[in-house]
């Protein structure tokens, strides 16, 4: 959560509304302030927080405010235990949310993969999606350990479906052409893959048939049309940036 906040924002979303009020009723202290902070909180982001740093101190001050208790207090409420673990699940009932199930992780798993993978490399980005689709669906994510085992899991799945999607429009002849090429006591592939990678460097005519040579020679590999047609540009330059890298792209 975003930590600068105007006033007029912070009176937008952090006041406590009819409902709200019903829920902090009977509590008193730190307890009604930090269960005041995590009830607005997680309305607006659809997660709890991990730490109390994560709640804007200008949110603070203002739910202080509301509820007459001091805002120092909140650093007095803890975010585990029994307490805490009540909070949570009035609130989850009141927003009508749930906590994940491991069956909610494999549909996640499969949805991210199928959905963002192909299209968004940035892991932050990625997770910034899984923690979207929780919200759209009512969930409350899971730990920030099964999340990264969620990331984990749908990225190579994808990379599995994309390399078996390859090697499937490659055919057999394709991928025997290519195995071929990559053998370690291949010197000719050896060599054409340096030369495939190295920079065309300026531009003049020596660089331009260089460079018309290094076409012709990937056009005696075979390759099919359209085998990269459907992925997306990001997705083509960072396979080609691994290998240019020389790191194994984990083909089955």
């Amino acid at each position: 959560m975003r930590q600068e906040w105007l006033p007029e924002d912070v009176v937008a979303c952090w006041t406590l509304v009819d409902g709200d009020w019903d829920l902090v009723a009977n509590k008193t202290g730190a307890t009604r302030l930090g269960f005041s902070l995590l009830l607005k909180f997680f309305e607006m982001e659809g997660r709890f927080p991990d730490l109390l740093e994560e709640v804007p101190q200008a949110a603070v001050e203002y739910v202080a405010g509301l509820v007459k208790v001091p805002a120092e207090d909140f650093t007095k409420y803890a975010l585990v235990g029994r307490t805490a673990e009540y909070h949570r699940k009035q609130i989850r009932e009141a927003l009508k949310f749930r906590p994940a199930t491991l069956e909610d992780e494999e549909q996640l798993t499969a949805w991210l993969a199928a959905e963002v993978c192909p299209v968004e490399l940035v892991e932050g980005r990625q997770r910034e999606a899984l923690l979207v689709e929780c919200r759209a669906r009512k969930i409350e994510p899971p730990g920030r350990t099964r999340i990264e085992k969620v990331l984990v899991a749908s990225r190579n799945r994808w990379e599995k479906v994309f390399c078996t999607r390859t090697i499937e429009r490659l055919g057999d002849a394709g991928t025997t052409r290519l195995l071929t090429l990559v053998a370690e006591d291949n010197e000719d592939g050896a060599a054409l893959l340096a030369l495939l990678k190295r920079d065309p460097g300026a531009v003049g005519l020596d660089s331009l048939l260089t460079e018309i040579t290094k076409l012709n020679d990937v056009r005696k590999l075979g390759l099919p049309d359209g085998l990269f047609a459907d992925c997306s540009e990001k997705l083509l330059a960072a396979w080609r940036s691994r290998g240019d890298q020389d790191v194994p792209v984990g083909l089955p």
